[in-house]
């Protein structure tokens, strides 16, 4: 990507200084009747004509390169610059610069590059490095200056655009194997409550007209002189929806190698998430609590888990102001959806946003994404002491939302879910009533 307008070429101080003595030596030999300063002017002269003879007419082209335009936190890229002359004229040097985003460290790219580049040909200058963190991070803008004839004429700065590098979360080890409150479809490898066609046995029963065949248990009918058949869970897909909490940023952020922030925790525990259901054929949607409300609807498949790191790139604190509420979630939700809620719980909203969805019938997990040594969300530093109320405070939070049957639990990767899934399954076993 290289910016289309083309600089004109403009002297250097090099040219004026050669035309100066060239001009004050003639002077002087002229008004003196010196023979000696007339030839002590002829090396500029015939130097300046001689680098003069042939300009270049076109400026250099910069364009950057980021080898894979997909990276995950903690890879490698593979990010340069190529700086190319199509003029028939050489460059003698060709200074180039760039900057990259902070989260991007790429060797050397704080210090400018010195490269030749002959006529019609081009220069690469390769940047390779590490991708510390998610998002949607900038290599550029570059910048370029030429300069031509002996070093007697440059062109102005060449600029190009930015070229984006999209950085995807590392995705934590998380598994679930509990039963999904509520499964729908038949597609999908989920165990579902619901008795039917599938390959989680379920109990014998006494056989039924309608069983077939293949299902008798012929060990539990010998012994009991009855038919009996065995009873299968059926495989089911379920909707799962990843409600992120976005209304403030809470601790700092140190990339894949550094501190978390509550969104790094947010966005990270929502991709594993989104990728251990969405590998086991569920559908998956993601809602946003905020100032914009982003959803993405609800899909399944390999393409589902791409949009999803997609979606998630564009993750940002989005919050509202204190006097106003932001729009209600729980009727943009299936009432046969598992909503797990990625919160800090720092903000009285969140709180009321749990209970309501709860006593609108929804099946709610939280998981708490405050990391455990952040503190409050405020500009001036507070004291020990007040940091410790505050979070007594929480805690007190914490426990209201739990007496409104809201199962709350802490980030930890693998098998976080595991304990919570099952009282919210028991709790779906138990007919609701109207």
């Amino acid at each position: 990507m290289t910016d289309q307008t083309t600089p004109g070429w403009a002297p250097t101080r090099a040219l004026g200084r050669s035309v100066l003595l060239t001009g004050l030596f003639l002077l002087l030999g002229v008004l003196f009747g010196r023979v000696d300063l007339v030839l002590l002017a002829s090396p500029f002269a015939i130097g300046a004509a001689l680098h003069l003879r042939r300009r270049p007419q076109a400026a250099p082209e910069i364009t950057i390169t980021t080898g894979e335009a997909n990276v995950v936190e903690g890879g490698e890229i593979e990010a340069g610059l190529i700086v190319a002359n199509q003029d028939t004229v050489g460059y003698d040097l060709v200074v180039v610069r760039t900057r990259t985003s902070p989260w991007l460290k790429l060797q050397h790219a704080d210090r400018p590059f010195a490269v030749t580049v002959p006529n019609d040909g081009w220069a690469a200058i390769e940047l390779p490095g590490e991708a510390l963190r998610w998002g949607r991070q900038d290599v550029g803008p570059a910048a370029a200056r030429a300069a031509a004839c002996g070093g007697l004429l440059s062109c102005r700065p060449v600029v190009t655009a930015a070229r984006g590098v999209r950085v995807y979360p590392v995705t934590e080890p998380f598994k679930a194997a509990e039963v999904m409150p509520a499964a729908a479809g038949l597609v999908g490898a989920h165990r579902s409550r619901r008795h039917g066609e599938g390959g989680e046995l379920a109990g014998v029963r006494p056989f039924a007209p309608g069983d077939r065949l293949r299902r008798i248990d012929w060990r539990v009918s010998l012994r009991t002189r009855d038919l009996h058949v065995a009873s299968t869970l059926s495989d089911r897909d379920a909707e799962v929806l990843i409600l992120l909490d976005v209304l403030g940023e809470v601790g700092l952020t140190g990339g894949v190698r550094g501190g978390s922030s509550v969104l790094d925790t947010t966005v990270r525990a929502a991709a594993a998430i989104a990728e251990h259901y969405l590998h086991r054929g569920d559908r998956v949607s993601m809602l946003e609590y905020g100032a914009t409300a982003r959803r993405l609807r609800a899909a399944s498949g390999r393409r589902q888990y791409l949009t999803v790191l997609e979606w998630l790139l564009d993750v940002r604190a989005d919050p509202v102001d204190d006097q106003y509420e932001p729009a209600p979630v729980a009727h943009q939700i299936s009432s046969n959806a598992l909503v797990v809620v990625l919160t800090p719980l720092v903000d009285p909203r969140a709180a009321d946003m749990l209970a309501q969805l709860t006593q609108s019938g929804r099946y709610t997990v939280a998981v708490d994404t405050l990391p455990e040594a952040a503190a409050p969300p405020v500009r001036d530093p507070w004291t020990p002491l007040a940091t410790r109320l505050w979070r007594l405070e929480r805690e007190n939070v914490l426990g209201r939302i739990r007496e409104h049957g809201v199962p709350v639990v802490a980030w930890a990767g693998a098998g976080s879910l595991d304990l919570v899934l099952r009282d919210v399954s028991r709790l779906a076993s138990v007919p609701r009533g109207r």
